[in-house]
């Protein structure tokens, strides 16, 4: 099992979102979250000056099995592309166990349906 995590533009939400729909990945958790990037500039808007240092972008975070990583990479980075500066990163974090609280059951079958 691997957790992936995607940090990426909020206006790329929705398409990552549908992508990921489109790769059978039905269950992932996100948060809005604000990092610093490398690029620092300022802009101006209506004469007030705004730091463009800090960036707000979403952060979502899935746990898959091994078999479905790369399709889901895949996905995630196909919808988050735009090819500017800022697209974002993915992670992918091995995962020891997971156990489905409700029922007890432990590893993949922990994840999804038996069937998926």
């Amino acid at each position: 099992m691997k957790k992936i995590e995607a940090i990426i533009r909020k206006t790329k939400f929705e398409e990552v979102k549908e992508a990921l729909t489109a790769a059978d990945i039905e269950w992932f958790s996100y948060y809005d979250v604000r990092g610093v990037g490398k690029t620092r500039q300022e802009r101006i808007y209506r004469g007030v000056v705004y730091d463009t240092s800090i960036i707000e972008r979403t952060l979502i975070s899935i746990v898959v099995r091994d078999i479905n990583v790369e399709k889901t990479v895949k996905a995630v980075q196909r919808a988050a592309h735009t090819g500017e500066i800022g697209d974002g990163r993915i992670f992918v974090i091995p995962i020891d166990d997971a156990i489905r609280i409700r029922t007890g059951e432990h590893g993949d079958i922990a994840l999804y349906n038996a069937s998926k």
